[in-house]
């Protein structure tokens, strides 16, 4: 299948509609055979529960072309693990992690000839989501669910190479403690959006959210969980039952332990020593770690000794080597990788 007449090397990082997409629909009690569409349009009824109530969960993951030239996605398991999980806190029906992952292997091999060539920098986003469908006026859960995946290419999260973030402590909470931080869900990104809006006119990348019970803890951003550096070269990450599970997060710590021969720690980080830090980067499925350089605190800044020009040394090589292991250039632990065949 040929690609695309694309320009893959200067596509941004925003929705570029493809061909095809996956659709499944959830009534009766169960689940239909789901199949691949073309029409990328959703009619619902003005009173479908995702419109009244964002009843609604999402996941994110990417489709490469490896450097021998095949197309892979990286541990699809964890993501259909996490949507299940979404599920279950939303009152939503699980959709099988097996269907989840054969859904994306269907999604990316009808659209085969959107995934950006190896070297580009580009891949091919893949967002899996369900919501509510059927109406509903008093609060309660919907009947009936639609799950659907579908594709876009996009660019590095970054033009022009990662450079440091400046980012601020909000005066915002993320999440309550016993509320929905830990899942996928559509509601806790609509609850960032005027803290992120406030952000950028501030001049910053980002938000830091400390724990809402205490405002002690770090807990993470509006879309990514943090990943510290000590000076004697430890990988820290926050541990909070209301901080999202990231999947890329999680790898690196593998990948820091496993590959790099460095210890590893999860556990909750104070605030107050996040000064003493040596490397502080925000981990995504989007740029994989994005570096911090500096924190603003209410006009009082912590400023990281690997500096705002480039990624301290430990963090570049766990990316170094996360998307080497993403790419084909390394070889990837046991289920990391599935290929589309």
């Amino acid at each position: 299948m040929a690609k695309k007449n694309i320009d893959w090397a200067n596509i941004g990082f925003g929705y570029i509609k493809t061909d095809k997409r996956y659709v499944s629909n959830y009534t009766g009690g169960k689940w239909d055979d789901g199949a691949i569409i073309d029409d990328d349009m959703i009619t619902m009824s003005e009173c479908a529960c995702v419109l009244q109530y964002a009843q609604t969960i999402f996941e994110g993951l990417k489709a490469y072309t490896t450097e021998d030239g095949k197309i892979v996605v990286f541990r699809p398991d964890l993501n259909a693990q996490r949507l299940a999980n979404s599920s279950r806190r939303m009152e939503m029906p699980v959709f099988p992690e097996d269907r989840f992952v054969d859904a994306v292997v269907q999604t990316v091999k009808a659209n085969a000839d959107f995934v950006p060539p190896y070297g580009t920098g580009a891949t091919l986003y893949l967002r899996p989501y369900m919501f509510g469908i059927n109406p509903v006026i008093g609060v309660k859960p919907a009947d009936d669910f639609q799950f659907r995946v579908f594709a876009t290419p996009v660019g590095p999260y970054f033009k022009g190479g990662v450079k440091p973030l400046t980012i601020k402590v909000s005066d915002f909470d993320r999440a309550a403690p016993h509320g929905t931080g830990f899942i996928k869900a559509g509601l806790n990104y609509a609850m960032s959006l005027h803290a992120i809006v406030t952000a950028h006119e501030e001049g910053f990348a980002e938000n830091m959210y400390l724990d809402a019970a205490t405002r002690t803890k770090v807990e993470e951003t509006g879309g990514a969980n943090f990943l510290f550096v000590t000076k004697d070269n430890k990988v820290v990450t926050p541990k909070s039952d209301s901080i999202l599970p990231s999947i890329t997060r999680r790898s690196l710590m593998v990948v820091a332990k496993e590959y790099l021969g460095l210890e590893v720690e999860e556990r909750e980080v104070f605030f107050d020593e996040v000064k003493d830090f040596a490397e502080c980067g925000l981990c995504g499925t989007a740029a994989v770690i994005s570096p911090v350089g500096k924190i603003n605190d209410h006009g009082k800044e912590i400023c990281f000794p690997s500096g705002m020009e480039k990624m301290g040394p430990i963090t570049q090589k766990l990316y170094d080597t996360l998307t080497g292991i993403q790419m084909g250039r390394l070889e990837a632990p046991a289920g990391w990788i599935r290929v589309i065949e």
